[in-house]
């Protein structure tokens, strides 16, 4: 079996530690300096994971912005931007969102195998879809992309797929940005939820960097021995 991959999670959130706030309009948790620092880490994945919560709320578009960075991927023989990946439980998922355009990357959904028959009726067209059993985990997901040959996977999101990677141990890298605001609002969408994580008062995580990007700052940490010192 190969290698899963390294596994960087980017996330901006708020000094409380919310993602969102619970309006329908996008919280923005970071700054045009950061959005082209995450810009580059995008560039330099494999692929890029969200969850199928992300898709239906934030309806990204992950893909590399700079042309600079996108003719650099040509050049080396890959596509502008990275595969798009996403996970869901249930074949909800609407083929219009813009993580499904024409756009030049390839897309990959996993679920459950249940799930696999009426996905493939809705976004066979335009995604690859993969069952990985019951339930769908990310251990699974993450193991199927190392078979793939993804080296390196970005995770953007959102609170349940960090939650998700971070309890079994999934991420070697967390690339943490905080935002100079408070939400205040217990309804909004918080960076984690509740579980048993690696790290706890008597496993410290380890502190690689703290980086100053105008008025929000990343905090770097390295989750395993696999950690990359170069940003």
């Amino acid at each position: 079996m190969a290698d899963r991959p390294y596994t960087l999670l980017s996330c901006g959130m708020s000094i409380d530690g919310y993602l969102s706030a619970a309006t329908p309009t996008r919280l923005l948790l970071s700054n045009d300096a950061d959005f082209d620092r995450v810009d580059g880490e995008r560039a330099a994945s494999d692929a890029i994971l969200v969850g199928a919560t992300t898709i239906r709320r934030d309806d990204p578009r992950l893909l590399v912005r700079s042309a600079e960075r996108r003719a650099a991927r040509v050049a080396r023989g890959l596509a502008p931007s990275p595969l798009k990946v996403t996970v869901t439980r249930e074949a909800g998922l609407d083929c219009a969102a813009a993580f499904f355009a024409p756009d030049g990357a390839d897309k990959m959904v996993y679920a459950p195998s249940s799930a696999v028959p009426a996905l493939r009726a809705r976004l066979g067209a335009v995604a690859t879809i993969v069952g990985v059993g019951h339930p769908a985990t990310m251990r699974r997901v993450c193991e199927d992309l190392g078979e793939r040959g993804v080296g390196r996977l970005m995770v953007e999101g959102g609170g349940s797929v960090h939650t998700q990677m971070l309890t079994d141990d999934l991420a070697d890298e967390l690339q943490l940005v905080v935002a100079p605001f408070f939400v205040g609002d217990s309804a909004a969408c918080r960076f984690v939820g509740d579980g048993r994580y690696p790290w706890h008062p008597g496993r410290r995580a380890t502190l690689a960097e703290v980086r100053q990007i105008g008025d929000v700052v990343l905090l770097r940490y390295a989750l395993s021995p696999r950690f990359r010192e170069e940003p």
